[in-house]
């Protein structure tokens, strides 16, 4: 075949098809722009409404915009009826959902968890251990960020069937450190100077305005065992407020806590 054959023919074909071109393009820069404009829109509303701004609603919009589209084109540019489509796809459905039931299992969760508002974006909570913000809950997953920068992808099926706790900022900040004072000192001395001595350790580190506490839970046969509770501040991890809690009390506590079980010094 000639060039010349062939540029006949490429000029033919876009002079036969150049509506349907028109309407391709016009369509694809509509539903572009709709995307963005809508998007950002929707953002702000759910910012500023009580409706939790989790980019699962964003992406199920976007998705409407984009299947309305090319439900638009689908007839005048590539001659298919969007009713046949539907029902091919009504009965490949069947199948198709037993291979993607976890992932619709993840939608309906995401769903489930944002409508329900169990959890939203901002929420403190603890789940299987790890403890954490709630980042973002998109249309598969959750995302949960931890005090040291790790973020934690959670399927939201699981979400929906694990135990979850949700926490207040004093919780999940709340760093305690174990002790045992001997059974002949004097508790307030022992609080007084505990308390002195971890709030000077984690005066950097600590919430403001909120000092460590000492709290005294029982008996054991070396003497009484009692609690350090110091509230870690935002941002701080716990095992560095434990640490500066935990050398605070080793040094100021020689007097009157428990160094060997077994020592006649401890009574």
């Amino acid at each position: 075949m000639r060039m010349t054959d062939f540029s006949s023919l490429v000029t033919t074909w876009f002079h036969t098809n150049a509506g349907k071109l028109i309407w391709l393009l016009l369509v694809t820069a509509v539903a572009f722009v709709a995307d963005r404009v809508v998007s950002r829109v929707l953002r702000k509303v759910l910012d500023r409404s009580q409706i939790p701004s989790a980019s699962i609603f964003i992406n199920l919009t976007r998705t409407v915009i984009w299947v309305l589209a090319a439900a638009m084109v689908l007839q005048p540019v590539f001659g298919i009826n969007p009713t046949t489509l539907v029902t091919a796809l009504g009965v490949g459905g069947v199948a198709l959902s037993l291979g993607l039931k976890d992932t619709i299992a993840n939608v309906i969760g995401g769903f489930g968890l944002m409508l329900g508002r169990v959890i939203q974006p901002g929420d403190l909570v603890s789940i299987q251990g790890v403890s954490g913000t709630v980042v973002d809950i998109t249309w598969r997953h959750s995302m949960i960020e931890t005090r040291a920068g790790d973020r934690m992808v959670i399927p939201n099926s699981i979400l929906n069937t694990a135990s979850l706790t949700k926490l207040t900022p004093i919780n999940e900040g709340m760093v305690t450190v174990e002790f045992t004072a001997k059974a002949s000192s004097d508790l307030n001395e022992v609080s007084r100077d505990l308390v002195a001595c971890v709030a000077q350790a984690t005066a950097g580190v600590a919430q403001e305005g909120r000092g460590p506490i000492v709290k005294f839970v029982g008996f054991s046969p070396y003497g009484v065992t009692g609690q350090v509770l110091v509230f870690a501040a935002p941002g701080i991890l716990l095992s560095t407020v434990r640490d500066l809690a935990t050398r605070a009390i080793a040094e100021t506590g020689q007097r009157y806590l428990v160094e060997d079980g077994g020592s006649a010094d401890n009574v």
